[in-house]
C-alpha cells in the first residue's frame, strides 16, 4: 500500500530550524568570527518566534560550538566557527527542546500525582518523606548534583504510584529525554552551576497533598511546582541571553 502523503511529511523541531538558519548564517558569512549576535529580541522578531525556542536554538548552537554565550554581554560567534568540522548539515539531535519537555512534564506529572493521591500506598508516603528530607539536606549542603538525583527519585515514586503504566512510561521517558538531549542537560547543567537547587515548599506541598489524599490538591501543588521550574528556566536563560 503506498503511504499517504502525510506519511512522507517530516516536520522539523522549531527550535532547530531556527538553528539552521543561524549556523547557515555564520557559514555564509553574515556573522563573523568574534561578532555578537543581535539581541534577542531582535532575532525573535526576525524569525517571527517567541523566546523559548530561540534560547533553545542558541543553546543548540553553542552544544556545536558555533557560539559563545557571555552572561550578561551576549552570545558571540566562535573565533574557530569556521574551522571546524561542524557545518551546516550537521545538527543537534532532533529531540523535543527543554521548554517542551518540561510543558509536557507538567501535564503528566499532574495527572500522576493527582491519581497516586487515590493510591499511593503508605510505604510510598514513607519513602517520600526520606526522599524529602534527603534533599533537603543536600540543599543545605549546596549539593545541586545529589539534590537534582533525589529530586528525580521523588517525582518518580510518586509516577509509579498513579499506578497507571502508560503514564509512568511517559513520565521516565521525558526524564530521560531531560538527561540524555544535549541541549536539556546544557540548560540545566547552568542552572546548577549557578547554585540552582529544588524548591523545598513545593516538595513538601506535593507530599502534603498525597498524604491527605487530595487529588486536586496534588494535581495543583504538581502543576504550581514545575510552573515554578519553568519559570525559572525562563528567567535564567533570559539573563544569559540578553
Amino acid at each position: 500500500m503506498p503511504k499517504a502523503a502525510t506519511d512522507e511529511i517530516q516536520v522539523q523541531r522549531l527550535y532547530l530550524q531556527i538553528y539552521k538558519k543561524i549556523s547557515t548564517m555564520i557559514h555564509n558569512g553574515d556573522f563573523q568570527p568574534g561578532e555578537r549576535l543581535p539581541s534577542e529580541r531582535a532575532l525573535a522578531e526576525q524569525f517571527n518566534v517567541s523566546r523559548p525556542p530561540l534560547r533553545e536554538a542558541i543553546i543548540a548552537l553553542e552544544v556545536m560550538g558555533l557560539v559563545e554565550v557571555k552572561p550578561g554581554s551576549g552570545v558571540y560567534v566562535r573565533e574557530q566557527a569556521e574551522e571546524t568540522e561542524t557545518n551546516t548539515t550537521q545538527e543537534p539531535e532532533d529531540l523535543p527542546g527543554p521548554f517542551e519537555i518540561l510543558e509536557a512534564r507538567m501535564h503528566f506529572e499532574a495527572a500522576a500525582a493527582a491519581l497516586a493521591a487515590e493510591r499511593i500506598g503508605n510505604n510510598e508516603l514513607q519513602l517520600l518523606s526520606q526522599l524529602l528530607g534527603q534533599l533537603k539536606q543536600f540543599n543545605e549542603d549546596k549539593d545541586a548534583d545529589a539534590a537534582e538525583k533525589v529530586d528525580q527519585q521523588f517525582h518518580m515514586v510518586i509516577a509509579d504510584a498513579c499506578r497507571n503504566s502508560a503514564i509512568t512510561s511517559t513520565i521516565r521517558w521525558l526524564w530521560e529525554l531531560r538527561n540524555q538531549s544535549e541541549i536539556s542537560a546544557q540548560f540545566h547543567q547552568d542552572l546548577r552551576t549557578e547554585g540552582s537547587l529544588p524548591t523545598i515548599q513545593d516538595h513538601e506541598d506535593i507530599l502534603s497533598a498525597l498524604m491527605q489524599r487530595d487529588s486536586q490538591l496534588a494535581r495543583e501543588a504538581m502543576q504550581k511546582h514545575l510552573q515554578r521550574v519553568i519559570t525559572n528556566l525562563t528567567q535564567h536563560s533570559a539573563a544569559r541571553f540578553k
